[in-house]
């Protein structure tokens, strides 16, 4: 403790200067899926080189087809890690529901005791990131050098797609791989509780068509007589779930594995019930596989949901006719070793196994990536949760997240190596709407616990 300690007393007594730092790099409008605010997108790019500049990094703006990125590196001892976050955010529409200008940040206080730093991109990603280039800067206030070789990737399209990040992975790979990456666009599990994200489902989408007759029909004069394609799409959608909730997709199993019983005990201990997660949107019961929680349900087991259906007529009044075709939209969230191309093609054969002779599918694809998983017991996993823990006077969770981020994957895939996700945003933290925010304390307590991460992360 005694390299970290002056670290951690550096953090707290600079936090007025590491805000002031965070409201210039807020003020500037990096949209990035509005070409209007692509000047702003590079700013906010060099905004960035220039103060890892003056830490000491060797930092550049790197052009891509679309908006550049920023590559910096700092020599030092010890394992090399690459730190991914992300400069761009979402448009502010509609602008009349924010309290306040979502370019001029602030810090209000919210509830008693309780204070937030205001401003698109506080918390998605601009205020994540910076937690960890304060931590860097505290390091080299102190010690003149950083505890491990660190470099440093921030993405300016992360908000539109990333449709120029892969190229630049592949064209940087080598300069780009580490040992392990380190993500901060996650959150804890409660205002008091840190998290490390272990687990993140991956996601296949499918589009069916099913083609019956060559044009709408006449429901009295052919109805009982010719096939109802909005029927046989109807039975093929019921038939993927039995009564357990279980996906009755041939092979759909292969690959998930079953939660370690410490992490479901841990899980439980954290108190949320199949109540307290459905009762604000109006549920109580839920509707996947039989005797397992709710965080089980949507952290670790895999899915099969039904995202649109359309087919007839569907206008005001009625119309008494049987449709030509139905469609439906459907998205399988994946985990743990399940293969993304096995899932598509099982579901494609188990629907054609279900269309009269008569009839005809088509599929039309939508996307599709693996899982992401680490061990629960590995180094980096329990070395950062017993960083965070000492932070937080909390013990830190191992958790999971039912959502995707591609950028894990990638690294995995492209670059052979692992990544760390930990952040400090939280539930009510409203990204991509009106009135965005992030708790001061995730702010402070950020930065102080990415200083203990890097600290056990060199030895």
């Amino acid at each position: 403790m005694s390299d970290l300690a002056p670290v951690l007393d550096h953090l707290d007594h600079s936090i007025d200067q590491s805000l002031e730092r965070l409201f210039h790099l807020l003020r500037i409008k990096s949209i990035s899926t509005d070409p209007a605010f692509s000047s702003d997108c590079r700013k906010a790019a060099e905004w960035l080189v220039e103060d890892l500049k003056s830490i000491g990094f060797e930092a550049s703006v790197r052009d891509t087809t679309g908006h550049p990125m920023v590559v910096a590196h700092h020599d030092g001892e010890g394992p090399h890690v690459l730190f991914y976050g992300h400069y761009d955010v979402q448009p502010v529409d509609p602008l009349d529901l924010w309290n306040d200008d979502p370019f001029t940040p602030s810090v209000k206080e919210i509830e008693p005791g309780r204070k937030a730093i205001t401003g698109r991109g506080s918390a998605d990603d601009k205020g994540q990131l910076m937690t960890f280039v304060e931590a860097c800067r505290a390091y080299k206030a102190v010690h003149g050098k950083m505890p491990c070789r660190i470099s440093i990737l921030f993405e300016g399209e992360e908000e539109s797609g990333s449709p120029s990040l892969k190229p630049f992975l592949e064209a940087n790979a080598e300069e780009l791989k580490a040992d392990f990456a380190l993500v901060c666009d996650t959150g804890m599990w409660d205002r008091e509780t840190p998290a490390v994200c272990v687990g993140l489902r991956g996601l296949v989408g499918e589009e069916i068509t099913i083609h019956a007759a060559d044009r709408d029909l006449h429901s009295g004069e052919f109805g009982g007589a010719a096939a109802n394609p909005i029927t046989i799409l109807a039975r093929a959608l019921a038939d993927m779930h039995d009564e357990n909730g279980r996906v009755t997709i041939p092979g759909f199993y292969d690959g998930v594995e079953e939660t370690p019983d410490t992490i479901l005990k841990s899980w439980a201990g954290l108190g949320e019930t199949a109540e307290t997660f459905l009762n604000p949107i109006g549920l109580a019961k839920p509707s996947g596989e039989k005797d397992r929680s709710v965080l089980e349900l949507v952290w670790a087991r895999p899915t099969a949901e039904i995202n649109g259906i359309n087919g007839g007529y569907t206008g005001a009044g009625f119309k008494t006719v049987i449709a030509a075709q139905a469609s439906a939209k459907v998205s399988f969230r994946l985990v743990h070793k399940q293969d993304p191309d096995k899932i598509r093609a099982a579901f494609r054969a188990f629907i054609e196994a279900r269309i009269p002779a008569d009839c005809s599918v088509e599929f039309h694809k939508h996307g599709g990536s693996p899982a992401f998983q680490l061990d629960y017991d590995m180094p980096l996993v329990t070395k950062a949760q017993g960083a965070l823990t000492e932070e937080w006077s909390k013990p830190a969770v191992a958790i999971a997240m039912g959502g995707s981020i591609p950028i894990v994957g990638d690294f995995r895939r492209m670059l052979g190596m692992e990544s760390l996700l930990v952040g400090f945003g939280l539930s009510d933290d409203r990204i991509h709407s009106p009135n965005e925010k992030y708790d001061l304390t995730s702010f402070h307590r950020g930065q102080r616990s990415w200083a203990r991460i890097l600290d056990v992360l060199s030895k």
